[in-house]
């Protein structure tokens, strides 16, 4: 796998990216060849053709990015990819007819983009069929061994077996409890993968209770013959973006690389946060009047609804939001919001959806309560009682709470303990890896959050 801003993407994936883009590029490129003949280099360099198709090979990337066609894990069945891929192409066809209308300066020439959409459309379906190919071919595709058979055995298979993309293939694993004699078993398994004609790629420890229980012997063995030997921790966090809490100690943050707040950072990140917010509330400003008559109309009540947070190192401040639930939804006290709450409003559930609720909470961000990238703040009722539930829940404190966040883009709206639990595991992999470099990322995919008005704050 391949780190870009701490996260890890497939090296296929980034393949399968790269590659699309030059064939988007060189479908256009080849039309214009078609089209002009000789005269071609003076359309593509003297009339901006190639900046231009630069700019299509980058809208066609976008789209299907928009269409997870870079998220296999979204897509359930095998046709679906394809499907989405003519909903790219159409959907570029459209956008493409709308900006040459509008900008005919971006016009490249008689039928150059009929004709490089066309082509394009045959090269994509059939470089799908292909990569897809490809990628089922053992020969790309790690041979795994997981020794263990704790929760996080079960959860480290069954993650392998649902990511394809990730190229790792189970070939040795046990389901039965994990105890020091089973020392003999995981030993004989490993020296007969030693003497196989296929022999192991990769052996991922996920013992609950590693004390008398390893063999450390054939593993050693094995690390000599070129076989990887790894954590399941390290691995789960690498594919899913997240620090699972099952099996996790306390030594595993204490000596691992991260978790580490620089004075020179949180600078850098004020300003960036200063910077943006300041931006999209200029930029929002102009719909602040109707968002307020709309809710003025909506339901009885004030506009604004302002609730006190947990904040940095659990400094306590107040923050703002447009209101959503009717006006008497907490009469009987503080109640968790769930989702499809029958206390939001119709207007509130689509303010929700589309973060136009959260548009006051720049003004906390201005204020430095507030950062724009960071954990959700959380009420202090349930502080207390989350942090006794939950373990690790009062390291979400450690740097202002933010607007957005890595669990809020990579996670669904957690109504239930036990999708707070889900939802810290994507904090404690944010407050692992902060850098302003994954900040600038989860500001990118919170606008695809948005768009397609997945989960809710």
């Amino acid at each position: 796998m391949i780190r870009i801003f701490n996260v890890y993407y497939p090296t296929r994936t980034l393949v399968l990216l790269l590659c699309e883009a030059l064939l988007a590029g060189g479908s256009f490129i080849l039309a214009a060849a078609y089209l002009f003949g000789p005269d071609t280099y003076i359309e593509l360099l003297y009339e901006n053709g190639l900046i231009k198709i630069v700019g299509i090979t980058v809208l066609t990337l976008l789209l299907s990015y928009y269409f997870d066609l870079y998220e296999p894990q979204r897509i359930s069945k095998g046709w679906e990819a394809y499907f989405r891929l003519l909903l790219v192409l159409s959907t570029l066809s459209f956008v493409l007819a709308g900006l040459v209308y509008f900008f005919p300066d971006l016009y490249l020439g008689h039928n150059v983009l009929t004709l490089g959409v066309s082509i394009l459309t045959f090269f994509l379906i059939i470089w799908r069929w292909i990569y897809e190919w490809i990628v089922g071919l053992a020969i790309f595709r790690d041979r795994v061994y997981v020794l263990g058979s704790g929760p996080r055995a079960h959860l480290l298979v069954e993650t392998l077996r649902s990511r394809r993309d990730a190229g790792m293939e189970v070939v040795g694993w046990r389901e039965d409890t994990d105890s020091i004699s089973q020392r003999d078993r995981y030993a004989a398994e490993l020296r007969a993968f030693c003497t196989s004609e296929t022999g192991l790629d990769r052996v991922v420890i996920a013992m609950e209770e590693r004390r008398g229980g390893l063999p450390i012997r054939e593993l050693l063995d094995l690390r000599i013959r070129g076989v990887a030997i790894e954590d399941a921790g390290a691995v789960l966090e690498r594919l899913m973006g997240k620090i699972p809490l099952e099996g996790l100690y306390p030594s595993d943050l204490i000596f691992t690389p991260g978790f580490r707040v620089k004075a020179s950072q949180q600078i850098v990140r004020r300003i960036v946060s200063f910077t943006v917010a300041l931006t999209a509330l200029v930029i929002c400003l102009p719909f602040v009047p109707l968002i307020i008559l709309a809710v003025r109309l909506s339901s009885p009540g004030p506009v604004f609804f302002n609730q006190t947070r947990v904040g940095h190192r659990g400094r306590l401040f107040t923050a703002h939001k447009f209101r959503t639930m009717r006006q008497d939804a907490e009469a009987a006290g503080a109640v968790w919001a769930t989702r499809d709450d029958p206390r939001i409003t119709a207007l509130g559930g689509f303010m929700r959806k589309t973060r136009l609720d959260e548009i006051p909470q720049l003004w906390n961000v201005l204020r430095g309560d507030m950062g724009f990238v960071g954990p959700r703040p959380e009420r202090p009722e349930f502080v207390q009682w989350l942090t006794n539930e939950i373990p690790y829940y009062d390291l979400r404190h450690m740097i202002r709470p933010g607007i957005t966040g890595w669990a809020q883009v990579r996670y669904r709206y957690g109504a239930s303990l036990e999708e707070t639990k889900r939802k810290l595991e994507y904090d404690l992999y944010y407050l692992k890896h902060l850098s302003l470099g994954l900040d600038l990322l989860i500001m990118f995919e919170t606008i695809k959050t948005i768009v397609l008005r997945r989960g809710a704050q």
